[in-house]
């Protein structure tokens, strides 16, 4: 593989959101491009993860797959613009969403494609091919629903449709909302710990690499209310699956039969509903993306892409 070194953080203005004061603020994502050309890739990570959770090595072998990749922080959290909005309390939502109330957030994941949009018009990217994981998938169909003249084609990983019946186990629900860490250290024992519980059964957990990425994110700052923010936006956007029978654009769906946040069937639906769907399940993959697996991700995607090319 060529070395290919990190590019310096940059930052894009790529949407606006009304604050608490009622006045109409900027939100900026910071970013970084690999590669100097190929075909365009937009990498959307999950809820409250920072972008450098998309390691340098990975998108460099997508770089090496032929793609010009970029990576960002979701608004609100890492080095993007923290968003001077109300903060609310996960239980309330996860009950309103359990009797089949309304929910309502500070932000849906509609707006935060809208944010994936303006970052594309930042870099002079018409259309683009995306992957999103967790979260990010969501947001990936939120694009591909609300935005398909932007996009080539989709990857979603280890995501759902949405709707009650996809839910996490308990264990992965309890990770996911632990206790938040107060140091650089513990912020990185927590990273590999969460993996340690959500992540494959089959593939041995990359512990090293988890802490000093925990480790970072912590220093560049962690915030929690973010997090729930994004968590809000997650219950807000609700059932994806009347609508996804619309997506035109080629969808590969990759899902792991060990994920305890998402269940198998939650990604086979996804495949099943759109009009172009392939299904990739991968046995022993929990809700993660072990370094092992990384060149048969990457083999895949860019097999996928190059498909939707032609």
């Amino acid at each position: 593989m060529a070395a290919i070194a990190e590019p310096a953080t940059r930052r894009a203005r790529v949407n606006t959101y009304r604050t608490q004061a009622g006045t109409d603020a900027p939100v900026e994502l910071a970013y970084d491009l690999f590669g100097e050309r190929g075909l365009p890739l937009v990498l959307v990570m999950g809820i409250g993860a920072q972008r450098i959770f998309w390691s340098d090595a990975f998108c460099n072998q997508f770089v090496d797959a032929g793609f010009q990749v970029v990576r960002f922080d979701h608004r609100d959290i890492g080095e993007s613009t923290r968003m001077d909005l109300p903060t609310p309390k996960p239980l309330p939502l996860v009950a309103r969403t359990a009797l089949k109330l309304a929910v309502t957030a500070p932000y849906s994941l509609s707006d935060m494609a809208n944010d994936v949009v303006g970052l594309m018009d930042h870099l002079g990217w018409k259309s683009a091919h995306f992957i999103g994981v967790s979260m990010g998938g969501m947001v990936v169909q939120h694009l591909a629903l609300e935005h398909a003249d932007r996009v080539r084609s989709i990857t979603a990983i280890m995501t759902t449709p949405g709707g009650r019946r996809y839910i996490p186990k308990p264990r992965a629900f309890g990770a996911l909302f632990a206790k938040s860490p107060k140091t650089a250290e513990a912020a990185g024992e927590h990273a590999a710990k969460l993996f340690g519980i959500i992540g494959s059964t089959a593939w041995k957990t990359d512990v090293e690499r988890l802490k000093r990425a925990g480790a970072i994110a912590f220093e560049r700052g962690m915030n929690p209310r973010g997090f729930l923010r994004h968590f809000a936006g997650v219950l807000m956007s609700g059932d994806r699956r009347p609508k996804l029978a619309s997506v035109t654009a080629p969808v590969l769906v990759i899902h792991g039969t060990s994920d305890p946040m998402f269940p198998l069937s939650a990604g086979r639906k996804i495949a099943s509903t759109v009009q172009h769907g392939t299904w990739l399940p991968i046995a022993g993959m929990g809700h993660d993306l072990p370094t092992q697996l990384w060149p048969t991700i990457v083999a895949a995607v860019a097999k996928h892409a190059k498909a939707a090319e032609s």
